[in-house]
């Protein structure tokens, strides 16, 4: 693929070097050429540190000047040798044994949070995304993403004077983005097409640059479509059913078709979450085109290769879409596909059931899948319940989907003080390799250093944080009153507590609010205070969610507060950076167990923030008494208004006996020497274990090279495996047990059970003795595979098996 780099205005030949620069989003994460881009400009590197901005900006008297700037074109060219040779130079994934991965894996993701000059992300789903292709890029895996270039992206928010959440929704002009047309080897701008019911629609294709890997993106603001169609991509997550369908056709089917056009191999499919799933469908068919072969042999032979990772805890969360809308899009694909529209319908089923029944895009994922993952071990869990309906009588702990918990980029989310500290204990390359030293590097470091880096990163967030309020209140029309207020009441001495998040019932925003009073004595507090910032958005359409919005802006206007409870509004990628750097604790209150993972705990981890969680998605599994603290413990008798109360209990009690006084106990130096030692616990422990360095690696040995082994073999037996696959379907149903007998002797059960095969070869079939752990008394679970020992006398495929335990 090309790029045809280019600006929309000129630029001299000797600067062509900063637009490379520029597309090259790992600047988004790696500050070593923050200098140079100063040096360009000054007051827009202030105002936007965003390098393409700076570019589109900068006056042409300015960039002439530069262009005869004999040092800063030295400078620029050291930059830009240095760049190459760290992509040049070696990685994890290159120094791999055999690695097997021939081609590049593709991702598929409805957002992408790489940076805030890209806005085409929501929340921790996109940055989730963003962070596994910065770190593919960090270890050398060849990971493409593919996504869509929203014309407005997620909605900015602004509060109104009573506090009611107001929706925004700025046009993004593609030239003042850091993307550029995708172009062929010709210089012809690549665009596919999909058909919709009566016309045709066009999409064209950009390209962004996260450092090794690319970023492609479709949109649909194409001239040639009509006025309606050029709006699909307008949103994020906007519009209705029809849209959203229409959007997740783009994505998945769109997708496949945008890297079908490009000619290059991508054995591996990953899904992030089921909004791609059409993917499959299309994967499948263009490989019955070119080999001649059903939808069936098709799904069987490229299944093995695709992925779908899962990040709902709730079934009625996933997206699922009428069945005559289906019918409407879908039966001219469906012919396509060599299936009746009833037959498609089914794959987004559950078993069984009638005709009404919505299409599910999980369930289409899932069938299309060669492997399922959670995003954390409580999350794998609570999802082979949910997917239970696909697998009738099948055990729970049977239901094949596995979970790698989450992780964060994590040099996306240092502040520079921790940058500064972990890059002299473990050195530059510290996140590129296997993390194999990190614990050990970083136990060495004194507590006075830990103290500092939280008090210098403690003071600059409050800083940041200071100035983006005085903007917001002058935005409210309170200059004259409010002008001075953050000066005076946010404290770099004082306890900071972080909340941050999307604002929904499920992750109970206003547990904290439960008592109220409660909470304002302890914000008071002469001699141990504490002091709250608050961030996040509530979806346009979520009206309970609004409403505890509203309640903390009404709370962090009460006069007897003195302004130690703040509320920051349009909470985007770059406020959670500042925050995430400088809080002291960060809060996180799910009604567990909806928390499939919540990654922005993991955030803090690096840069020496503790958590206070409940007990859910990835807290659940790192909670010890020796990182940070814990409430809640998920039964599932509990209903919600008990769950809540108990919590928030909970809460307020760990806080004021636990928390506050750890943070105030300090020695002859000032220092806190407990609180200290959480935090060295917290890094050591935490910060390597929940990283995307290790989660990608998890993927690529676990999944990534195994599914594209796998996808070789399986396409030379495909025909093999799909009459097997027939022949079972066929006979399953007339397949039975016939005597059973348990014996006991020698401390085992003997067993021997018959079994009538019907057409079926044995080598299809394994007989397994099994039964569920029982947990209430402590027994493991057992699954014990049986042996055939003999025929019965006058059957035709009758054998007697055996086993013991």
């Amino acid at each position: 693929m090309t790029s045809r780099q280019y600006l929309p205005r000129k630029v001299p030949g000797q600067l062509q070097g900063l637009v490379e620069l520029a597309l090259d989003l790992r600047w988004s994460w790696y500050h070593g050429y923050d200098e140079l881009w100063r040096e360009v400009d000054p007051e827009l590197w202030r105002a936007s540190a965003n390098p393409w901005f700076i570019l589109e900006s900068v006056s042409d008297l300015r960039l002439q000047e530069l262009a005869d700037d004999a040092q800063f074109l030295e400078e620029l060219q050291r930059i830009l040798d240095h760049q190459q040779d760290r992509l040049d130079s070696p990685t994890w994934f290159s120094s791999l044994p055999g690695r097997g991965l021939s081609g590049s894996v593709a991702y598929f993701s409805m957002e992408f949070g790489i940076c805030e000059s890209l806005p085409i992300y929501a929340g921790g789903l996109g940055v989730l995304a963003g962070d596994l292709l910065k770190t593919a890029c960090d270890l050398g895996v060849p990971v493409t993403g593919i996504g869509l270039l929203y014309q407005q992206g997620y909605f900015r928010q602004k509060l109104d004077s009573n506090g009611n959440q107001l929706e925004f929704y700025p046009y993004s002009d593609p030239t003042m983005l850091p993307v550029v047309p995708l172009r062929d080897k010709d210089g012809q701008w690549l665009r596919v097409s999909l058909r919709l019911p009566g016309r045709v629609l066009l999409l064209r294709s950009w390209l962004a640059q996260v450092g090794r890997c690319s970023l492609l993106l479709l949109d649909s603001n194409d001239p040639g479509n009509d006025p309606g169609d050029r709006g699909i991509t307008s949103e994020l997550y906007g519009g209705g059913e029809e849209m959203r369908l229409q959007q997740e056709m783009v994505l998945g089917i769109g997708g496949w078709r945008l890297l079908d056009k490009l000619k290059a191999d991508y054995p591996v499919c990953h899904l992030n979450e089921g909004h791609a799933a059409f993917a499959v469908l299309e994967r499948a068919r263009l490989y019955m085109q070119r080999h001649g072969c059903d939808f069936e042999t098709a799904r069987c032979a490229t299944r093995i290769g695709n992925l779908f990772t899962t990040h709902t805890s709730v079934s009625a969360a996933f997206d699922c879409f009428p069945a005559e809308l289906v019918r409407l899009y879908f039966t001219h694909y469906a012919e396509e596909l060599g299936l009746s529209i009833d037959d498609l319908l089914a794959l987004g089923r559950s078993p069984g059931r009638d005709t009404d029944e919505a299409f599910n895009m999980a369930w289409l994922a899932v069938r299309g899948a060669g492997a399922v993952n959670g995003v954390s071990r409580q999350h794998g869990e609570v999802s082979r319940r949910i997917y239970q309906p696909l697998f009738p009588r099948w055990p729970t702990s049977e239901i094949p989907v596995t979970h790698v918990t989450n992780g964060v980029h994590m040099p996306s989310w240092d502040s520079p003080e921790a940058d500064e500290l972990w890059t002299r204990i473990c050195g530059k390359r510290r996140w590129r390799g296997n993390l194999d030293t990190i614990e050990q590097q970083l136990s060495l470091v004194k507590n006075e250093d830990l103290w500092q880096l939280r008090c210098e990163a403690r003071r600059h967030m409050l800083d940041f944080v200071t100035t983006r309020l005085e903007k917001q209140w002058r935005s409210h029309g309170n200059v004259q009153q409010h002008s001075q207020l953050p000066v005076k009441t946010l404290n770099p001495e004082v306890l900071t507590l972080g909340f941050a998040r999307r604002f929904t019932a499920y992750k109970r925003p206003d547990l904290l609010l439960q008592d109220s009073d409660r909470l304002m004595r302890m914000l008071e507090n002469r001699d141990h205070p504490v002091q709250l910032l608050i961030a996040g958005k509530a979806h346009p359409q979520d009206l309970i969610g609004k409403d505890m919005l509203r309640r903390w802006y009404d709370f962090s206007r009460r006069a007897d507060l003195e302004g130690r409870v703040v509320f920051i509004e349009d909470y985007d990628l770059n406020i959670a950076e500042e925050l995430i750097h400088g809080v002291d604790v960060w809060v996180n209150t799910p009604r567990p167990p909806h928390e499939a993972c919540g990654t922005s705990g993991m955030k803090v981890l690096v840069n020496g923030g503790l958590n206070l969680s409940v007990r859910d998605g990835w807290w659940a599994e790192a909670y010890t008494p020796h990182v940070g603290w814990a409430i809640g413990e998920y039964s599932g008798d509990d209903s919600p208004d008990t769950c809540d109360a108990q919590d928030a209990a909970q809460l307020y009690r760990l806080l004021e006996d636990d928390v506050v006084p750890l943070f105030y106990r300090r020695n002859r130096e000032g220092i806190p020497v407990e609180w200290v030692q959480l935090i060295r616990e917290s890094m050591c422990r935490l910060t390597r274990q929940y990283s995307s360095n290790r989660m990608l690696r998890e993927y690529t040995e676990c999944y990534y090279l195994p599914l594209a082994a796998a996808l070789r073999k399986r396409c030379t037996r495909k025909t093999e495996i799909r009459k097997q696959q027939q022949m079972i379907n066929t006979n399953w149903q007339n397949m039975h047990f016939g005597s059973t007998s348990c014996s006991t002797r020698d401390d085992r059960h003997h067993f021997e059970i018959q079994v009538y095969l019907n057409e079926l070869s044995d080598k299809l079939v394994r007989i397994e003795i099994y039964a569920d752990a029982d947990k209430t008394v402590g027994l493991p679970g057992c699954r014990q595979p049986m042996r055939r020992a003999r025929p019965l006398v006058g059957t035709k495929n009758a054998h007697s098996y055996r086993g013991s335990v």
